[in-house]
């Protein structure tokens, strides 16, 4: 580590700046291994001994002093210049490097009184980290100033891009890990840049921290010329500064200039957009800081290499518990910060450092932007009953399940044009939701084309958000949300599963928050519509039939987990305002955008969707008695096949009593011990019955029916049918038929299933047979289904 005397390097900090800068790194640094390798003895009082060690050594060492580095000089500016900035750390396990901070800062413990700011305090602080029952080694929820985790690498610029648009004011520092960099989320994140307005959002000022080795090998980056990596920069369209070496004072000083001239250039650039009205894309400054990995800290351990090294990811000496010699070099590397010049007799951080941190809410760790629940505002949303789809009669009229939601969201964007944004790849029109450029049409800062004019519905102030890689746009999304705002992301449904993963980590964020760290405030839910479902993929194929991202959905906490499947236009507006105005959640909401028959009028919706779950009257004629079977569906398609055989067997078994279940919200179909949707034992007999066949049509998978259902007392006669990876290029009658959701199978079914129709319904069921064979044969013939089935509506 650093000493006085070497701290004597020309640069924009005079000698009295440079000594406490690196004081408060130091102070940092000693902190960040402390709370690595100790549970005790906190500030070296007395020897270290194998009882001060904890017993679960943890190699998270790597990245923690650059982050530390880029927070101190960018404290310097924030104080100076009254900045408005958040911090986003990228690298894996990069906890130290932000906890350090915090609790230097004051925050840490002002959120967790008992880790308070003596030597008490600290010994609990160095305990907790990645202690069973205690945090995690990354920058979790229950870190303050914290919104991105990093526990899965790839996200972070996306999360500070999210976290600048539409915050004029916000500085957002993002440190990008070097290993990091080489994710094909973060590769499509650089892009960000070309939607950013410098009139009406915020900046990100991107830090590659090129400490040059991943867990076990060097990064790409790193092993790149400096010609090839400013030039790829360049390309991607910033503007690069170069900090590298090695020497703490060298470093400071480097910087510090560096960090400067960015943030000068930044405010340079907002105010010549602001003050002339005209947004172009700037290059915008970049830094890329190269450092030794395990920066400052022993530059061997038992004779290889540790600073600079890929050890010094793992567990540079695992030995410490256990060998007086690892004890000794940790001792003395502990030493090597002189804690005795950075922390008072009571373990308080001296004064004189204490000053350099930011006031109340400038610091970084008490940004409020950083718990952007204290920030939100509830939408101001339009009536959705207004753009309702007219509905006289069940299964008479054909519209758009989506266009209405379109509508409807278009007018959401103009009561909300500060703070609600819509996501989405190139679809927005193929998915029908093209009205919302009534209000705003697509971002775009990157350059324009005369043909553009014609329908390119491209404007440099847009709000609706298109690039093509889900992980971006969900990105934006989720750090647009956790900064107190709004958005609605939509998709196909086959290629949700890109963001699987990335879906993973926003849940987990979102449970522990909710249910773990109390003084989060709750945010906007996450709203994912999948459309262009597996159910209409005429021309598509096979690569586009993947209903299987709501089983996704049902493997996370219940406590943050909704999924809806509306079977027409009018419930999925019920759904879309209801998920507008919730917090906390991820709301999945799957619905077509093909033409569909409308069931139920407005209001019927409203009630429908309220309970999740219902009787479809119109549809049953079993009302005051025990039905012989129960027709159930979930989903567009399935319920339009269900509907139909329904109306089959009362044509040609009248006295058969069919009730006619529909199922909106998917989790209405677990107990509610197990979600807080479902429901409860007496109800769900009471619906399916105790002991008749339910025959289950389903949007999806059928197996996830099952999982969900099975500690129903009736789940012995529960025969559910959905998609079975039987398909290719089909007529929509053609795909149901291979999956046996089709109206014919179903009536099929119900003859096996009630045993007083298995040999007296055998005339019917040898006609479902034959009307299976002649629309297949029709489909290969045509390539169209027959019009009785693209024209059918319900008869009566």
């Amino acid at each position: 580590m650093s000493t006085d005397e070497s701290l004597s390097v020309s640069g924009p900090l005079d000698a009295e700046e440079l000594r406490k800068i690196d004081a408060w790194w130091r102070a940092c640094n000693y902190l960040s291994v402390g709370m690595i390798y100790l549970r005790a003895n906190p500030l070296l009082k007395e020897p270290l001994s194998t009882e001060h060690v904890k017993h679960r050594l943890l190699g998270h060492w790597g990245a923690s002093p650059a982050l530390s580095f880029a927070w101190a000089h960018l404290n310097r500016l924030i104080k100076r210049d009254e900045l408005d900035v958040i911090f986003i750390a990228g690298p894996g396990h990069g906890a130290p490097g932000v906890l350090g901070p915090s609790y230097l800062e004051g925050t840490y413990s002002e959120v967790y009184p008992d880790k308070s700011e003596d030597t008490e305090g600290m010994r609990k602080f160095f305990k907790q980290f990645s202690f069973p029952g205690q945090i995690g080694s990354h920058v979790t929820p229950e870190t303050p100033g914290s919104i991105h985790e990093g526990g899965e690498l790839g996200y972070s610029l996306a999360h500070a891009y999210g976290a600048a648009f539409d915050n004029p004011d916000l500085i957002v520092a993002c440190v990008v890990g070097d290993g990091e960099a080489e994710t094909g989320p973060l590769a499509t994140a650089w892009h960000s840049n070309k939607f950013l307005n410098p009139i009406r959002d915020g900046a990100v000022l991107p830090i590659l921290n090129l400490n040059g080795y991943k867990i076990a090998n060097p990064t790409i980056l790193a092993r790149i010329s400096h010609e090839e990596l400013e030039a790829m920069f360049i390309g991607y369209g910033y503007r690069p500064y170069f900090v590298e070496g090695s020497d703490p004072a060298e470093m400071h000083q480097k910087m510090a200039s560096v960090v400067d001239e960015a943030i000068a250039e930044i405010k340079t650039i907002q105010k010549s957009a602001r003050e002339s009205g005209i947004a172009e894309r700037p290059r915008w400054p970049m830094i890329v800081l190269r450092s030794p990995k395990g920066w400052s800290g022993p530059k061997t351990i038992n004779g290889h290499q540790s600073e600079g090294s890929w050890r010094s990811h793992q567990v540079p000496f695992a030995d410490a518990g256990t060998s007086s010699s690892g004890l000794r070099l940790l001792e003395e590397w502990l030493q090597s910060y002189r804690p005795e010049e950075l922390f008072d007799d009571n373990g308080r951080l001296v004064e004189e450092l204490k000053e350099l941190s930011p006031q109340g809410q400038r610091r970084m760790s008490a940004n409020l932007h950083a718990n952007g629940g204290l920030l939100r505002k509830a939408l101001k949303l339009p009536d959705f009953r207004d753009y309702a789809v007219e509905v006289n009669r069940l299964g008479q009229t054909e519209h758009e399940n989506t266009k209405p939601l379109g509508e409807f969201l278009r007018d959401v964007l103009k009561n909300n044009m500060n703070n609600f944004r819509i996501f989405g790849p190139d679809e927005t029109a193929s998915n029908r939701l093209q009205a919302v450029y009534g209000a705003s049409k697509k971002t775009w800062m990157a350059d324009f084309l005369p043909e553009d004019e014609d329908g390119g519905e491209l404007s440099r102030d847009g709000r609706v958000m298109e690039m093509l890689s889900e992980h971006t746009l969900v990105g934006w999304l989720e750090g647009y949300l956790l900064t107190g705002r709004h958005g609605f992301f939509h998709t196909y449904e086959a290629f949700a599963h890109v963001v699987d993963s990335m879906f993973n980590q926003h849940a987990k964020w979102l449970d522990t928050s909710k249910n773990h760290v109390p003084w989060r405030a709750k945010v906007s839910s996450q709203n994912i519509l999948l459309s262009s479902t597996v159910w209409r993929q005429d021309h598509n194929g096979f690569s586009h039939q993947d209903p299987g991202f709501i089983d996704l959905v049902t493997n996370k906490s219940p406590s943050v987990t909704r999924v809806y499947l509306p079977p027409d236009a009018n419930t999925l507006l019920s759904v879309a305002d209801h998920c507008l105005r919730s917090t906390d959640y991820i709301n999945v909401i799957v619905a077509d955008k093909q033409k569909h028959l409308q069931f139920l009028t407005i209001e019927e919706a409203v009630v429908h969707c309220t309970k999740g779950v219902g009787l479809w009257e119109r549809a049953s004629n079993d009302q005051g008695e025990i039905p012989d079977l129960v027709m159930a569906c979930c989903g567009d398609v399935a319920t339009l096949e269900a509907l139909a055989a329904t109306a089959i067997l009362r044509e040609h078994l009248p006295d058969l009593k069919v009730r006619f279940v529909n199922v909106v919200d998917l989790f209405k179909l677990q107990p509610n011990t197990e979600h807080p949707h479902g429901l409860s034992h007496r109800e769900f007999d009471s619906l399916f019955t105790v002991d008749k066949p339910v025959i289950f049509n389903f949007h999806g998978y059928p197996w996830l029916i099952h999982k969900l259902a099975y500690r129903f007392k009736n789940h012995e006669n529960l025969h559910v049918r959905g998609y079975k990876e039987r398909g290719n290029i089909n007529t929509p009658m053609e795909l149901a038929i291979l999956n046996e959701v089709d109206r014919f199978n179903l009536v099929i079914d119900v003859i096996d299933r009630v045993p007083k129709l298995q040999i007296r319904a055998a005339h019917l069921k040898e006609l479902m047979k034959n009307e299976i064979i002649e629309n297949l044969r029709y489909a290969h013939q045509h390539g169209t289904d027959k019009p009785e089935i693209t024209g059918w509506q319900w008869p009566f």
